[in-house]
C-alpha cells in the first residue's frame, strides 16, 4: 500500500536523523496552513496516476499537491509526520469518487528527499543553504489541469489555482 512506501522511503533517507525515530502517516483531515502548535508544514506539487474505480480509465497529472506536516517530540525522541495528498475524479463518470494518487517510487523519493531537508531545518536547527532546492519530476502533460476534478482546487490550495508555480 501507499504508506509503506513513503515509510521505506523515510526509513532509507531519515537513517540519520540524530537517532530519533520518524514515522510517516495519512491523515485526511489536515489543511494547508492549520497547524497544531509545534508542527511544521511543507508543501510540494508532484507527478501521479490516477485510475477510476468505476471505469477503469488512467490519466496522469503533474500537480498533485502533496502536504505534510510534521513535529518531533524532544522528550520521546519520536518525530510524526502526517501526509495529505490531495485526490482526483473521474471526468467522464457521473458518480465519480475521489481516487487517491499514485506516485512513482523515484518521485515519493524526490518529496521525501525534500522533506528530510525541511525537517533538519525546523526541527534540528541545521543549516543547509539552498544549494539542494533541485526538482526533477518526470512526466509532465502539456494537457490543461482539470479543475473541476480536482480536490485541491475545491478547497482553493491547488497550485495550479493560486498562480504558485510547480
Amino acid at each position: 500500500d501507499m504508506i509503506s512506501l513513503w515509510n521505506s522511503s523515510l526509513q532509507e533517507k531519515a537513517s540519520d536523523l540524530h537517532g530519533d525515530t520518524w514515522n510517516t502517516q495519512t491523515d485526511q483531515t489536515i489543511v494547508e496552513n492549520s497547524l497544531a502548535p509545534n508542527w511544521h508544514q511543507y508543501i510540494s506539487g508532484s507527478f501521479a496516476e490516477f485510475r477510476c474505480s468505476l471505469c477503469r480509465r488512467t490519466w496522469g497529472s503533474s500537480r498533485v499537491q502533496v502536504v505534510f506536516h510534521f513535529h518531533l517530540n524532544t522528550a520521546s525522541r519520536q518525530g510524526t509526520i502526517k501526509l495529505r495528498c490531495y485526490k482526483q475524479e473521474c471526468r467522464t463518470c457521473n458518480e465519480a469518487q475521489w481516487e487517491d494518487p499514485n506516485f512513482p517510487v523515484e518521485n515519493i523519493d524526490v518529496l521525501v528527499e525534500r522533506l528530510v531537508q525541511k525537517i533538519r531545518r525546523k526541527c534540528y536547527g541545521e543549516d543547509l543553504g539552498e544549494a539542494n532546492r533541485s526538482s526533477v519530476f518526470g512526466g509532465r502533460f502539456n494537457r490543461p489541469h482539470e479543475s473541476a476534478h480536482c480536490e485541491a482546487c475545491r478547497l482553493g490550495i491547488c497550485s495550479q489555482t493560486t498562480g504558485k508555480k510547480t
